[in-house]
Order: structure tokens, then C-alpha cells, then sequence
């Protein structure tokens, strides 16, 4: 569907169902899922409340849901589990399968190993 900037300004919702603007005129009061992390909040469970759309030429418009930032509840604070759990599951994610030894980074999923494991004729040459 190819929309033109006017198309995208439908403040009532009549023909996407639910408020629609322009990308970047957006009314006050309103948030991304982003903007609400940045300021310490969290959708809480409410719905979309409205949508920004930015027409692009070959592909379908880009689109941004918002909701109201006054019903937004705060995000819930790290517990010590949640920490716990985070901790092993990057340390499961930093552990090279092959020689089972802690990499010092994150494996990447492509290569399921380590570098030192996935290219073992490369020796690191220090100049």
C-alpha cells in the first residue's frame, strides 16, 4: 500500500482503526516502547493507543506504536534471582563448546565456537 505524508494523519482512526500520525508529530502525552524505557516506565499491559507512519517508496510504511505515557507503570526493579539468572546465561553464552573454556565475550551464533577454535591455522602475530 503506498501512502503519501497526508495519508499518514488520521488523528479520529477512521481508516487504520486506531489514531494514526506522521513520523516525529506525535501529540504530547504519548510514548514508544523506547521512549517509555528511557524515562523508567513500562507499557504495564495497557493497549496501542495510537501509531506513527512513515511512508517509504518501495516498501510498506514504517511504523511505531504508542501508548499513553499516564497510564505507564514503572519497570519492575532486578531482583537478586534476576540477576543470578542473567549472570549464568551470559556466562553460558561466553563458554566455547569445544575446548569449554570462558571466551571473555559473547560466541557469535555463526560460528557456534570460539575464534580460537573456528580458525585454528590463524595464530595472532604481534607486530
Amino acid at each position: 500500500m503506498r501512502l503519501t505524508l497526508a495519508d499518514c494523519f488520521d488523528p479520529s482512526g477512521e481508516r487504520f482503526g486506531i489514531p494514526t500520525y506522521p513520523w516525529k508529530l506525535a501529540p504530547d502525552g504519548y510514548a514508544t516502547r523506547r521512549q517509555l524505557r528511557a524515562r523508567g516506565l513500562r507499557p504495564g499491559g495497557q493497549q496501542i493507543a495510537a501509531q506513527l507512519l512513515r511512508p517509504r517508496r518501495r516498501r510498506e510504511p514504517l511504523t511505531a506504536y504508542l501508548y499513553r505515557i499516564d497510564r505507564a507503570r514503572p519497570v519492575r526493579p532486578m531482583t537478586a534471582g534476576r540477576w543470578a539468572a542473567l549472570e549464568r546465561a551470559m556466562a553460558a553464552r561466553r563458554a566455547c563448546p569445544t575446548c569449554r573454556t570462558d571466551a571473555g565475550y559473547c560466541i557469535p551464533r555463526s560460528l557456534g565456537m570460539c575464534a580460537a577454535c573456528a580458525f585454528p591455522d590463524d595464530e595472532q602475530r604481534v607486530a
